[in-house]
């Protein structure tokens, strides 16, 4: 389903790019972390909610919205309307952003295909990459809509979740576009340099898989001392948890 002999210089500038958007999604959704602005939309409307408020009725219909979660009132209580629209166009830039990267990715993939630039059937590969752009989005929504219940805090699982998804997407355009520079080859024995860029790979994912949990958890701020945590490499008490196994 996934075989690919095209190799197309324009769809390798495509999805380059489109991985550079990519990436730049996910390090604004880390300055959107870092300003609290997550939860300042508390509705998932990818067509309406292209839409801000345009109005001083329309803001304080938001605001009133905002009012209502665990954030506001629970941390953010002292908020004013003004301080609401700041962290409102933060999120709202973000979502906008994912959307015009959706764009960037479904409207040229649905032109190459049209004009057979991308071969029927190599379309496997591409399908996928746009069902994991779907499926980045959607549990994003769901990792927000997490903090909207009981806690001001989403999920952090979900936010790993979220998070792996949108850096998977990134590598699969990646490496597609790299197919479609040096040439898609048959599969062949792995020797051991790419055994061993494997598991770095594997290593790599989760550390962070780990840097999603500790950020949604605010694990970070239990020590404040690197790379010695309260003195000690293993902290006391990390096995505590399984005296009782």
């Amino acid at each position: 389903m996934f075989a690919l002999e095209t190799a197309n210089p324009t769809i390798k500038r495509w999805l380059l790019i489109f991985a550079g958007l990519v990436g730049f999604m996910v390090v604004f959704g880390g300055y959107v972390r870092l300003t609290r602005s997550g939860l300042s939309i508390v509705e998932w409307n990818p067509i309406s909610g292209v839409i801000p408020p345009l109005t001083q009725q329309a803001w304080e219909e938001e605001f009133a919205k905002y009012q209502q979660t665990p954030e506001f009132q629970k941390v953010n209580y002292n908020m004013t309307l003004e301080e609401y629209r700041f962290i409102f166009w933060i999120e709202w830039i973000h979502r906008l952003i994912a959307r015009l990267v959706g764009l960037f990715y479904a409207l040229p993939f649905f032109w190459f295909v049209y004009r057979r630039v991308i071969p029927w059937k190599e379309t496997g590969i591409y399908v996928a990459m746009g069902l994991l752009f779907v499926g980045q989005a959607v549990m994003g929504w769901l990792m927000v809509a997490s903090g909207l219940v009981d806690r001001p805090a989403v999920s952090h699982l979900r936010l790993a979740a979220h998070l792996l998804l949108a850096l998977s997407l990134l590598s699969l355009a990646v490496w597609v576009a790299f197919g479609h520079h040096y040439g898609f080859q048959e599969r062949r024995r792995w020797m051991r340099p790419a055994w061993l860029a494997a598991f770095g790979l594997l290593l790599l994912t989760v550390q962070i898989a780990y840097g999603g949990m500790t950020a949604g958890l605010k694990a970070g701020h239990v020590s404040d001392t690197w790379p010695l945590m309260f003195g000690r490499w293993l902290p006391p008490g990390l096995f505590a948890e399984f005296e009782s196994f």
